[in-house]
């Protein structure tokens, strides 16, 4: 049986502040798991990333919530690129379910490229972004400004741009990132995105938000559960992420994480629009990967499963204590060791997709922190 044991990690990497962090032993093998890499170790750094973005956060967003009661917007507008954009994916569900606010994606190139002005009087412009420098997402905030819209950024950089440009900054605290590709910062951000609809008026209490660290910490204890699952997969070249509502955004994150890190032609999909098509091309050589919580998705999810069953694909279903029924339809199921509410699911599942392509990448005898074509910050119009 897999021992656990925390180590007080102090200069594997510069930049990261000292923390407690989880390294599970694969005792039989007297191997360390999974492998040393920056990804892996910003993975593990996100129960007190998150503790510290919340701490800090919600010191002022009492006050914050009380200016948006007297200044409602009509609409919110989300700009987002990369895993930022996958953010936005998240927080459009969770601000349209929770506030009936009516949230938009905004396309860049709109702005960048084609030089149109939009009328943003009486929205809400949002701009996401890990360095607060991409200068399309500027471009947006920037004409929002002018056309008298109120703004918000999120970002891991206080001294950005985007937090120079914004009227208030949800500051990520992830601490310095380093891999290329983006983990902490993401469930950060998704963090930040209850704390925008709490402002909003939705009837997120801050308690149950106080206690995502802790079921983050219960996702990490699957380390050696999921590297050795990640181990049957080193062949994969191309797989499909399913997922609704509030988790739809993790299958956008979880593919983009293997196609980042492995290399693997990952295609992600609404179970309800999987079944319009892209359901065709299922067999035996396409691995699925499901999120699949109990709550108001489940019944569309299982639909979509047992169609996936029929034509025996197999299938990895992320999920959690409180749905008993996902087993019959998996080949694995990862299972996060917490009874969980749908609505706060989304950072605590997309823990375990970040673990296995981190193994998935050491599977296949990759970098995962370096790879090939990608830079930390991209500045694209």
């Amino acid at each position: 049986m897999a021992q656990v044991r925390y180590v007080n990690y102090r200069s594997f990497a510069a930049g990261f502040r000292t923390g407690v962090v989880k390294e599970r032993l694969a005792a039989e093998q007297g191997l360390n798991w999974p492998f040393m890499s920056r990804m892996v170790e910003e993975i593990r750094q996100q129960p007190e990333a998150l503790e510290r973005t919340l701490s800090h956060q919600t010191r002022a967003i009492g006050k914050f919530r009380r200016f948006l009661e007297e200044r409602r917007p009509r609409m919110v507008v989300i700009v987002a690129r990369g895993t930022s954009d996958n953010a936005a994916q998240f927080g459009r569900y969770l601000i349209e379910i929770m506030t009936g606010i009516p949230v938009s994606l905004a396309a860049p190139s709109v702005h960048s490229i084609y030089g149109a002005t939009l009328d943003y009087r009486d929205a809400l412009i949002v701009g996401i972004s890990q360095s607060g420098e991409s200068t399309d997402i500027s471009a947006v905030m920037e004409q929002a400004r002018r056309s008298g819209a109120m703004t918000v950024g999120i970002t891991n950089e206080p001294e950005s741009t985007l937090a120079s440009m914004a009227d208030y900054v949800f500051q990520v605290r992830a601490g310095r990132e380093k891999s290329v590709a983006a983990t902490k910062t993401y469930t950060g951000q998704l963090l930040s995105l209850y704390l925008l609809a709490h402002a909003l008026g939705a009837k997120i209490q801050l308690g149950d938000l106080e206690a995502i660290p802790e079921s983050v910490a219960s996702a990490l204890k699957l380390e050696a559960e999921i590297a050795e699952l990640a181990g049957h997969y080193s062949l994969m070249r191309s797989a499909a992420v399913v997922a609704r509502g509030l988790n739809y955004a993790n299958a956008f994150e979880f593919a983009l994480k293997m196609m980042e890190t492995s290399y693997v032609v990952a295609e992600r999909f609404s179970a309800a629009d999987f079944l319009h098509g892209p359901i065709a091309m299922v067999d035996h050589n396409l691995p699925i990967f499901l999120f699949g919580p109990s709550g108001p998705t489940w019944a569309s999810l299982h639909e979509t499963l047992e169609k996936i069953r029929a034509m025996k694909a197999k299938t990895v279903i992320i999920t959690d204590k409180s749905n008993r029924e996902a087993a019959p339809f998996a080949s694995s199921v990862i299972r996060v060791p917490e009874k969980l509410r749908e609505l706060y699911t989304p950072i605590p599942y997309i823990v375990p997709a970040q673990l296995f392509a981190a193994a998935l990448a050491h599977a296949k005898g990759l970098d995962a922190d370096q790879p090939r074509g990608l830079r930390k910050v991209t500045t694209n119009l």
